[in-house]
C-alpha cells in the first residue's frame, strides 16, 4: 500500500508513535488520580482509538512491506526483531483498549470494579507504553541501517 508514493507503514508509524503514548498516559492518569477521571474518560477513549487503528494499520502495512522486500545479512535480524515487537503491540494496544472502553462504560462503578479497572487500565497501559518505546526504536534501527551520524 503506498500513498502519493510513499509506503503507507512510514506514513502511519508516526500515529502510532504519537497517540500510543498519549493513550498510555491517559490510562495511567485515569487510573492514577481518580479526581481527574471524569475529565479524562473521553479523552482516554478517543486517543484509545485512534492509538488502536493507527497501530493496527501499521502493523498491517508492515508485514505487507516485508513481503514486498527481501532484508538479508543484519538487516534481517533488525527486521525480524522489530516485527516480534510489533506483534506484542498490537495485542497490548488491543488489551489496553478494550480495557480502557470498559473502564469509561463502567466509569460510575465504585468498590471492587472500580479498583481491578483501574489496575488493569494501568497495568495494560504501561505494557502498552514501553512496547510502543522498543518497537519505535526496533523501526528507526531498520530505517537508519547504515547511515553513519
Amino acid at each position: 500500500m503506498e500513498f502519493n508514493g510513499l509506503p503507507l507503514h512510514a506514513l502511519v508509524v508516526h500515529a502510532a508513535v504519537v497517540f500510543g503514548p498519549l493513550a498510555a498516559l491517559a490510562g495511567l492518569l485515569y487510573a492514577l488520580v481518580p479526581r481527574w477521571r471524569d475529565r479524562l474518560r473521553w479523552p482516554l477513549v478517543a486517543t484509545a482509538a485512534i492509538a488502536l487503528g493507527a497501530i493496527w494499520v501499521a502493523y498491517l502495512s508492515g508485514e505487507e512491506l516485508t513481503e514486498a522486500n527481501t532484508y538479508g545479512g543484519p538487516l534481517a535480524a533488525l527486521v525480524e526483531t522489530h516485527e516480534e515487537r510489533a506483534g506484542i503491540l498490537r495485542i497490548s494496544m488491543t488489551a489496553f483498549a478494550v480495557l480502557s472502553f470498559l473502564a469509561a462504560w463502567w466509569h460510575t462503578r465504585t468498590g471492587p470494579v472500580r479498583l481491578v479497572m483501574g489496575g488493569l487500565v494501568a497495568a495494560s497501559a504501561v505494557v502498552t507504553l514501553v512496547y510502543v518505546v522498543l518497537t519505535g526504536d526496533a523501526g528507526a534501527q531498520v530505517a537508519w541501517y547504515g547511515v553513519e551520524g
